[in-house]
Formats: C-alpha cells, sequence, structure tokens
C-alpha cells in the first residue's frame, strides 16, 4: 500500500505505506494541536493512506512543515534500521521537505 501527502494542489510526496506512517508517527507527539495530532492517529491507526496538509488549520500546517523541515531527515538518519535501502530511504524524506519549499511554505 502506498501513502499519499498533498502538501497543496499539485504539490505531492507519493511513498511506501511504511514510510508514509513513519513520517506521520515523527510528526504526531510534536503538534501541540491535538485535534490535528488525533487525526493522524486515525489515519495511521485505520491504514487510510492520504492526508491533505493544506486542508488543515493554518497554524497545524505550519508546525507540521516546521517539523519536517527542522528534524525529519535527523530523525530518519539516527531512528531508521540500517540497510542496503537506508540511503533511498533518506532521499525520500529529503523530498518531502523539498515538496514543502515547492509548495510554498514561509520559512
Amino acid at each position: 500500500m502506498a501513502g499519499l501527502i498533498v502538501l497543496k494542489p499539485g504539490v505531492d510526496w507519493t511513498v511506501t505505506g511504511g514510510l508514509f506512517d513513519w513520517a506521520l508517527e515523527f510528526l504526531i507527539p510534536r503538534l501541540s494541536d491535538r485535534t490535528v495530532a488525533d487525526q493522524l492517529q486515525e489515519v495511521v491507526d485505520n491504514n487510510l493512506g492520504s492526508v491533505w496538509v493544506h486542508e488543515l488549520p493554518p497554524d497545524a500546517q505550519a508546525e507540521i512543515v516546521s517539523h519536517w523541515r527542522q528534524g525529519l531527515v535527523a530523525a530518519g538518519k539516527q531512528e531508521l534500521p540500517e540497510s542496503e535501502h537506508k540511503a533511498d530511504v533518506i532521499h525520500r524524506l529529503q523530498e518531502l521537505v523539498d515538496a514543502t519549499y515547492t509548495a510554498g511554505y514561509p520559512g
């Protein structure tokens, strides 16, 4: 199963379901908006496979983007298991971070 994160119409990130879940699970404990965190947890728990970031409250969007930009790749390097595919996985996480800039989020 694949996962889809739409940052804004025309700017999205499609990956394996496992990496999609991991990117959301990275966010959930860090978000101050517990309603949004609960929504993301529901996506993970029910294998819903997609999130439209641009449809979330503006403050939550900014916080999500900030967390991804400031820590997603570093957390992946530190937390994901070593394997022959780890470099590719880290590259995919960097693509998500890069997409936040392409989508025009400030910062």
